[in-house]
């Protein structure tokens, strides 16, 4: 494809199969076809070819414009032949007797063989019914170069216009004609070099996408295991024979081959290729790993969870490669411009021929005009001026952690007024830790710990898990090894559990657990402290001897995250299942006003929120990470989902954030109005360079070789424009 006609073309094709719905995209040279069982990609292909064009299945990282074979050699001889042409025409001092001619012998293969991409095509589609850029191009220099060899052949034995009924006078300076050779090899210059930095241009706006391909490691160490676990032999294997289930080393400075479970060891993973996150993570047993991350320091032994198509990485992809084949609604409207555009803009170049001739004005100046016409009217700008923008903005996210799924998810992201924070696991870590231990007065807080956590070592409850892994912690970190044995385990459903540790019965849970117990002052007030946290009463010996506070903890960055989002002209609304208290004191220390926060909401009720909020006549972003979340997400106009959440969440979101961090939220707004603005931009200045420079060209004011030049740098603006996208800094990295 040379220009968005001919992706408008292969379009229309497509979609005349029955069953078939096709959006062909310019810019990464991609089709994405949705077709019934009975057609098949053969048949698809073989449309395509009956079309004039060659399609095949893609490769995974197939580079935007690697059509380009043999252009820097053809551009490289075109320039160099067609420089003295031009300086001939130029600077009058330099001609010579007979330099009408070397000009010709120069420009002649320029136009022929330099051209030779533009004719092609042309007639190409000529052949099929059909006009295209090419088409414009190929008669302008066809034209140009036509008119030169009429006047050098014919024009040497007098007044051309004469002979023909019209006046035009031909200088004589050697015995030869007034040529527009200048004009013939300049625009197949100009537009060879403009084509041959759009190729340059849309390798380097897709580039974000094939690092991100490439960031798969090729090869993995599999290791073969005893039932004992232990390793009985290690072997290196590509990571396409990877199965689930299989378990493979990964050593300092290797990728991690597939998304896993670390089984051993521990080491910092950097996430930084996959998550734009700079800080390293530490991982241990129990954690999991994506594919396509660094490790950076210790060896792990991972269990493969997910390979090829399913994991996160390759997910990741397709979602950008998804939305880059998407097309936003201005683009539709540029398109369906484009595809009449060439037609029109032919009929426009004969009559400016027909209406100079007619005024009586020479036939030379005629021919400029027309030439002029075709030259300057190809809508190449139009063709690139979405996909380009959306190619390096979707890019750029995935580089930063963001995933943008199309065109209409950036023009969702204008309109919000109200965002909804579900709190747990997007405003919190989701996780339960222990966050204060409340001694009765003469006991060791040490020591309370210590015998709940073993006694909670046996439990399966999220409070429990918390306490125990703290309590295993500090049993560590003070030297006393693992927590002891729990013998004469009981748990009350709702209340608490009872064991016997060294001796001990101990008993942690609700107050009502311990109601023969009178608290202690101090504990009391400890146990009805209101600040967001669930309490737990600790005792042995018919005696309270302590209070657990457990809470699921709020991130660091979400107050930083929320400020961000108010920034941005969004009213934060913390949406939460807990009870009210719990939800009034997160919000307080995320700055989240009292009256924007709806507590003890059923998952059920969440799309009732989102609708209620909507009726009232508000805009609704939803952000959240849940299974129970995703319904919710659909139905809210932008839908936000963290990419630590379920893959329900994340099918059902506009834009997903690849870092478990609230603060890419701001940065996935921010990154998406750009784009769309670029977007906006790149379409405004395409259509306004072809509605100014249209008039001026049919009026005879535009040289076809400056002709030339313009088209080519409206196309360069577009891109150059786009770029800038690449430069997007994210304030989540600050």
């Amino acid at each position: 494809m040379t220009c968005a006609s001919c992706a408008n073309r292969i379009e229309r094709k497509l979609n005349k199969v029955e069953g078939v719905t096709a959006s062909v995209n310019y810019a990464t040279e991609r089709a994405r076809v949705s077709h019934p069982a009975g057609v098949s990609a053969d048949d698809l292909i073989d449309v395509v070819a009956r079309a004039g064009y060659g399609a095949s299945l893609p490769r995974p990282a197939a580079t935007p414009g690697e059509g380009a074979d043999g252009l820097d050699r053809r551009l490289a001889v075109s320039a160099a032949l067609s420089l003295p042409v031009v300086a001939l025409a130029m600077v009058p001092p330099w001609q010579f007797p007979g330099w009408q001619w070397v000009s010709l012998a120069l420009a002649l293969p320029v136009v022929v063989w330099g051209g030779a991409p533009f004719h092609r095509a042309a007639w190409t589609n000529l052949r099929h019914g059909a006009t295209t850029m090419d088409t414009l191009v190929s008669l302008g220099t066809l034209a140009a170069l036509g008119w030169s060899l009429y006047a050098l052949l014919l024009g040497s034995a007098g007044e051309i216009g004469m002979r023909h009924g019209f006046a035009l006078t031909v200088e004589r300076g050697d015995g030869g004609a007034n040529v527009y050779l200048e004009a013939a090899a300049g625009v197949t210059t100009f537009l060879l070099a403009g084509r041959w930095l759009e190729h340059r241009s849309k390798r380097r706006a897709g580039s974000a996408l094939r690092a991100l391909l490439d960031l798969g490691a090729r090869e993995a160490t599999r290791v073969v295991t005893a039932p004992d676990g232990s390793v009985t032999r290690e072997e290196r294997v590509p990571v396409e024979r990877l199965a689930v289930g299989d378990v493979f080393r990964v050593r300092p400075g290797e990728t991690v081959a597939t998304d896993g479970e670390v089984l051993s060891g521990a080491s910092a993973v950097d996430t930084s290729m996959l998550t734009g996150e700079s800080v390293p993570t530490e991982v241990a047993a129990g954690d999991t790993v994506v594919g396509g991350t660094l490790g950076v320091s210790g060896q792990l032994l991972v269990r493969a969870s997910r390979v090829g198509a399913g994991t996160r990485l390759a997910r990741m992809a397709r979602l950008v490669e998804d939305a880059q084949a998407q097309k936003a609604s201005a683009q539709r409207l540029a398109d369906r411009v484009s595809a009449v555009f060439v037609p029109l803009v032919l009929v426009l170049a004969a009559l400016t021929l027909a209406t100079w001739l007619l005024l009586g004005e020479p036939a030379e100046a005629a021919v400029t005009a027309a030439v002029a016409v075709l030259i300057i009217a190809c809508p190449c700008a139009l063709g690139l001026a979405t996909p380009m923008a959306l190619m390096v903005g979707t890019g750029r996210g995935a580089q930063l952690g963001v995933l943008i799924k199309g065109p209409e998810a950036l023009e969702r992201t204008r309109r919000p007024d109200v965002v909804l924070l579900d709190k747990t696991g997007t405003v919190t870590t989701g996780r339960m830790e222990l966050v204060d231990v409340v001694a009765a007065e003469g006991e060791d807080p040490s020591r309370v710990l210590h015998l709940a956590g073993a006694v909670e070592a046996a439990s399966e409850h999220p409070v429990g898990r918390a306490v125990a892994g703290a309590a295993a912690a500090a049993s560590a970190d003070a030297g006393r090894g693992a927590l002891p044995e729990v013998v004469d385990f009981a748990s009350s459903a709702g209340l608490g559990v009872r064991g016997t540790v060294e001796g001990t019965e101990v008993t942690v849970g609700r107050a009502r657990l311990l109601d023969d117990v009178a608290l202690p002052v101090g504990l009391a007030a400890a146990l009805a402290a209101a600040d967001g946290g669930t309490r737990v009463v600790v005792g042995w010996g018919g005696r309270a001897r302590g209070v657990l506070a457990v809470a699921d903890t709020v991130r660091d960055t979400s107050a930083e995250a929320v400020a961000d989002l108010r920034a941005l002209g969004l009213r934060p609304v913390l949406l939460t299942g807990d009870a009210a208290p719990v939800a009034r004191a997160v919000a307080a220390q995320v700055g989240i006003d009292p009256g924007d926060v709806v507590a003890e909401v059923l998952p059920e009720d969440k799309v009732a929120v989102v609708r209620r909020y909507q009726d009232a006549g508000h805009v609704v972003a939803m952000v959240g990470d849940g299974v129970n979340d995703a319904a919710a997400l659909a139905t809210a106009d932008l839908g936000l989902a963290m990419g630590t959440g379920t893959d329900a969440a994340i099918e059902a979101a506009d834009l997903t954030l690849v870092r478990g961090d609230l603060r890419v939220a701001g940065d996935a707004v921010r990154l998406s109005r750009r784009t769309l603005a670029t977007i906006k931009g790149n379409l405004f200045w395409a259509f306004a360079y072809n509605v100014a420079a249209l008039p001026l060209a049919a009026l005879g004011l535009l040289n076809p070789m400056l002709a030339g030049l313009a088209m080519a740098a409206s196309s360069l603006f577009v891109v150059a424009n786009s770029l800038r996208l690449r430069g997007f800094t994210a304030r989540a990295d600050g």
